[in-house]
């Protein structure tokens, strides 16, 4: 359907994601994103239309996955949250066909943009997921489901009064816990200084945590996160990026 041709107020992608698909069906809290609208190319469109109802899923509360059957492996599986335009996570995907990620993001173009990349590279080891991740993992994943968790680049909400909008916090990495198997670890890194010292903080406080380093702090990057175009920019600027490796320790305060 051509856009001239499309009824007004029609949904753009009637097999697509959906705008906000928990609704309100849960308790309204402080986000820690902020949808943002921009256009949508083509080929993104395309791979929308194409590709959704295959590698795509709204989080919308209402089952919890079963990912066996949601990749048709039984391979490990990785969570991505906020994966901007799937660039990283594309070739993070193809240089590791055995693991598979769910990435999380809901940024429609960028949705587009990762499964047009997965299908052009041929990758089956990919599942886009529109929405909030902490419905997602409260509601819709099992405990130890995932081998692994990334956060790559979150929104650091620099100004004081919105930190409490900050994904790493305490609450969070205790629902993110009990979904990730012993030994799992949560990988994040940011470029904004104030908020790796927060991540380490909160992180090293954390009872279901433990850094992957010996000296307690940062950790260099690893071979298998790419550099992204995003953090190339900063580093022109002179922004300094910080890994954070932590693994899942014993058994979860959540559990």
């Amino acid at each position: 359907m051509s856009e001239n041709s499309r009824p007004k107020g029609a949904p753009r992608f009637p097999e697509g994601p959906v705008p906000d698909p928990s609704g309100d069906r849960f308790e309204r809290r402080i986000r820690s994103f902020t949808p943002r609208r921009s256009r949508v190319t083509t080929a993104q469109g395309d791979a929308l239309r194409r590709l959704w109802p295959k590698w795509g899923l709204d989080i919308d509360g209402q089952r919890v996955l079963d990912l066996a059957e949601l990749f048709g492996t039984t391979a490990p599986v990785v969570l991505e949250i906020g994966f901007g335009m799937g660039e990283a996570t594309a070739q993070m995907a193809a240089a590791d066909p055995g693991t598979c990620i769910l990435a999380v993001d809901v940024h429609t173009p960028g949705q587009g943009n990762l499964l047009n990349l997965a299908d052009r590279a041929g990758l089956t080891n990919v599942r886009v997921a529109n929405g909030d991740a902490v419905i997602l993992l409260r509601e819709m994943l099992a405990p130890q489901s995932l081998d692994g968790a990334r956060v790559y680049f979150p929104d650091p909400w620099p100004k004081a009064r919105h930190h409490k909008r900050r994904l790493i916090q305490p609450d969070f990495l205790t629902l993110l816990a009990p979904r990730l198997k012993p030994g799992a670890v949560l990988h994040c890194a940011t470029d904004w200084e104030p908020y790796a010292e927060h991540m380490l903080e909160v992180l090293t406080a954390h009872p279901d945590f433990e850094n992957t380093q010996e000296d307690g702090g940062y950790a260099p990057r690893p071979d298998f996160r790419p550099l992204t175009r995003f953090e190339g920019q900063g580093l022109r600027k002179g922004h300094v990026v910080h890994d954070l490796l932590f693994r899942r320790a014993g058994t979860p305060s959540g559990a």
